[in-house]
């Protein structure tokens, strides 16, 4: 398979690595140093690129690839205000876009069990719940596309919470997530239910980029053969 990487941070290398371990080519890769070049990539020569690069950056990287008839996977998060758009180009161009907020296998095991979770806890209201999330430093969005995510599984499964923030506002209708930013940390989700009797906590742990990285390139490996818009649900069949 053909790889174009698009982002060449932590996660850009560390998906080049184990796409090379897995016997797959880089057809090529962008950065910020060498953006335009995406214009002038031959599309017969891209299976699938793989974008993760910053939230003011994805948007363009996205409508390209579309345009140009290359299949494109996104981890990049902050910038899904736009996916509408997003959609319509995928469509008026007969595109294949995925999109998913995390792509380690472990987390969207976490987001199922979010989900269930939260659809149990809905007919007791004396549980209130929170989340903290954790990331590195260089992390530049909060909170992170996990935690919106997880957020609103707990809020279309639980009638009183219509909303989140990102701040200590105490609001009864609001789900507070708390984002943290220290070191080198890969990404840690923390989902409480606080009663005044008990808490009931859930918890997943990254312990390197190993795990997101390998992902995009197992999902990349299954879009080369899709059309459309996807996800998640999709890869896994759920």
């Amino acid at each position: 398979m053909n790889l174009l990487i698009i982002g060449y941070g932590k996660m850009g290398k560390s998906i080049e690595s184990i796409a090379k371990e897995r016997g797959h080519n880089i057809a090529g890769i962008i950065d910020v140093d060498n953006e335009d070049l995406l214009h002038e990539i031959d599309p017969s020569k891209v299976d699938v690129a793989i974008e993760f690069s910053q939230p003011d950056a994805a948007f363009e990287n996205i409508r390209t690839c579309l345009q140009r008839s290359i299949k494109i996977l996104s981890g990049t998060t902050g910038w899904l205000d736009r996916k509408e758009e997003v959609k319509h180009l995928c469509r008026t161009n007969n595109g294949t876009f995925f999109y998913a907020s995390n792509y380690s296998i472990g987390v969207n095991l976490f987001f199922r069990l979010n989900a269930y979770l939260a659809n149990l806890i809905k007919d007791y209201p004396q549980y209130e719940p929170t989340m903290t999330e954790v990331h590195h430093t260089e992390k530049k969005d909060a909170p992170s596309g996990t935690a919106i995510s997880l957020a609103e599984d707990i809020i279309s499964n639980i009638p009183g919470i219509k909303n989140w923030d990102n701040d200590n506002a105490k609001n009864p209708e609001s789900l507070s997530i708390k984002s943290e930013r220290t070191g080198e940390v890969p990404g840690t989700h923390i989902i409480n239910y606080l009663s005044e009797v008990d808490r009931i906590e859930i918890k997943h742990e990254a312990f390197s980029r190993k795990g997101f990285a390998l992902g995009a390139v197992l999902v990349a490996d299954w879009l080369k053969d899709k059309e459309g818009m996807l996800d998640m649900n999709d890869f896994l069949e759920i």
